[in-house]
């Protein structure tokens, strides 16, 4: 019950959040800009990496993954990925995206860019990641064994598996700052 109060007052608080400060249409189109560098070129590495097979993809995203981040990450802009069910511990989700991602796992309906007010000189935008074929090679409910064990040994924590093709993963976000 005390959950689903939760829940029920974050759904709530994003709209308000999100609309009643901010030019919204401004903020989505920036925040897209933002995040597609890292979009094509954590693709294009995962693609890549996945021509040497799935247990080497692993330790590509592992090691490239975080550096992609970093370089799409300009002119005071911090782009990442986040999701509940991690893989990497460091890309925990922050606060402002908590109650983004609380509505994008209770309301298929709302799956769509949003923004948010995290303080006075930044605005934070959150796209959603649904899963795709490719994807599901290191994300789904039937891996390989030694990719299992691959993830086993890189991600002792690991949480991001048993997905399936459309399921929603996660979120691409930036943090903007506002001039």
């Amino acid at each position: 019950m005390l959950r689903s109060a939760v829940i029920l007052s974050l759904l709530v608080a994003v709209p308000a959040c999100t609309s009643s400060k901010l030019n919204e249409t401004k903020w989505k189109a920036a925040g897209a800009e933002a995040v597609l560098p890292l979009k094509k070129s954590l693709k294009g590495a995962l693609v890549s990496g996945l021509e040497n097979g799935p247990v080497a993809a692993v330790s590509t995203c592992q090691i490239e993954a975080p550096k992609l981040a970093a370089e799409a990450s300009l002119g005071g802009v911090t782009v990442g990925r986040s999701s509940r069910k991690l893989r990497n511990p460091s890309n925990a989700a922050k606060p402002w995206m908590q109650p983004i991602l609380d509505v994008y796992e209770t309301d298929p309906e709302r799956r769509e860019p949003a923004v948010a007010a995290i303080d006075k000189n930044t605005v934070g935008y959150a796209e959603p990641i649904f899963m795709q074929p490719l994807c599901v090679t290191c994300h789904g409910a039937d891996l390989a064994p030694d990719l299992q064990a691959k993830l086993d040994e890189l991600y002792p924590t690991d949480q991001a598996t048993g997905y399936a093709a459309g399921d929603f993963r996660g979120i691409f976000w930036a943090e903007l700052p506002r001039n």
